[in-house]
């Protein structure tokens, strides 16, 4: 929102000179809605449609009936006849081709739409509060480098003819808005070349009207009387930032179409105009400012009393040591039975590699073998008598000494 004490007013015939102030009107000030002015542009923009429908007998006016049941078919109506490839096709449903669609539009569709009075006029002071906001207008794609000042209010536009109108507006910077651009891709072949984008509002009063016709012929150009204001032209499209253009006079009306914070409007019975929520609109200027930081409570910390994961005791020595406190000492005591045991045997390996104990496996050896040996005696005597015996024909595999008996 703009909030200065007095705006300048140029002469409509040179840009440079200024030939006297108006107060700013409370319009200005007004809080800027962006959701409202879209809300409220979207409800009036449906009332500019018209009606339509589709024929009401459309897709049903075959010959049709159902196969019914025991075809092995839906039962949804089948095209009659024979001998096309139309005959047996399926109609009517709107599943079907060549078939009626679903919910078909009707003229009697609600097509209108209704919206809250003092909802429009809010956002009419919005549209008229952001069109003298140099970057929300700029952001809308108009160009502000020649225009002395925003809002441009110039003493009057009562001019006789187009061309008188240009010349005059070509002095504000605002001629350049006149110009079509050629449009990109296969659509200049379609009769629409050129694009015209959404000029200037010319805001003008009684004593201004010539300009409505000056300005008719002016492609982006749109005029609106200031009794008259709507949000159809002040946002086209529901988008902020308009560059509007007034006349002196119908500046002046705005105080008495809108009133003030501190004045309700004399035009609309019983409207005031809305109040901002935020007078600083610094959000973090606000909240790190002693008088909010005194007030606030500290800093909450947040204490884990558990872990986020469980942890396995049979792996983890502290978790294990809470939940047994012995496990500390009997894991001692196991590697003190541990350390005695390597202990006891190292002293055995030690003895065994000793001088004496060479001896001793010595001795051990060479029992062994003699054991090993006379067993080995023994069994090749036995096996010669075997060998004897049946040389001589007196053994019989089977008999024994038992059996004779």
């Amino acid at each position: 929102m703009t909030a200065r004490p007095v705006v300048s007013v140029y002469k409509s015939d040179s840009a440079k000179e200024v030939v006297g102030s108006i107060p700013m009107p409370g319009v200005f000030t007004a809080p800027i809605r962006q959701d409202l002015v879209h809300f409220v542009h979207s409800e009036l923009s449906k009332n500019r449609r018209q009606g339509h429908a589709v024929y009401f007998k459309a897709g049903q006016e075959h010959s049709a009936e159902s196969w019914g049941t025991g075809r092995a078919v839906a039962r949804i109506p089948r095209i009659s006849g024979s001998g096309t490839s139309r005959s047996g096709q399926a109609t009517f449903g709107n599943m079907c081709r060549k078939a009626r669609i679903f919910a078909p539009l009707k003229i009697w569709r609600n097509w209108h739409r209704r919206c809250n009075l003092t909802q429009r006029r809010h956002a009419v002071a919005a549209a008229l509060a952001a069109s003298a906001v140099g970057p929300l207008v700029m952001a809308r794609g108009h160009h502000l480098e020649a225009v002395p000042e925003l809002p441009l209010v110039i003493d009057s536009l009562n001019v006789p003819n187009t061309k008188s109108l240009v010349s005059c507006l070509s002095k504000f910077g605002v001629a350049q808005h006149l110009n079509r651009h050629l449009r990109n891709g296969q659509g200049k072949y379609r009769n629409s070349r050129y694009i015209t984008k959404k000029g200037p509002l010319i805001i003008y009063a009684d004593d201004s009207a010539n300009v409505k016709r000056a300005a008719r012929n002016l492609q982006g150009f749109d005029t609106c009387h200031v009794d008259r204001l709507n949000i159809i032209q002040l946002a086209p499209g529901g988008h902020l930032g308009r560059l509007c253009i007034f006349t002196k006079s119908a500046f002046g009306r705005l105080n008495a179409h809108f009133g003030s914070h501190f004045r309700n409007s004399v035009e609309k019975s019983g409207y005031h105009m809305n109040r901002n929520v935020m007078t600083c609109a610094d959000l973090s200027r606000i909240i790190n400012s002693d008088q909010i930081q005194s007030k606030l409570r500290d800093v909450r910390t947040s204490e884990r009393h558990h872990d986020k994961q469980k942890k396995n005791p049979l792996t983890n020595r502290a978790m294990m040591n809470k939940l047994n406190p012995f496990d500390k000492e009997r894991r001692a005591i196991l590697k003190k039975r541990e350390d005695e045991r390597h202990a006891a045997r190292k002293a055995t390996l030690k003895a065994k590699r000793s001088k004496s104990g060479r001896k001793e496996k010595a001795a051990r050896t060479k029992t062994y073998h003699a054991l090993q040996g006379e067993l080995t005696a023994s069994f090749k005597a036995a096996q010669d008598i075997l060998d004897a015996e049946e040389k001589a024909g007196n053994y019989v595999p089977g008999d024994t000494s038992e059996d004779d008996e």
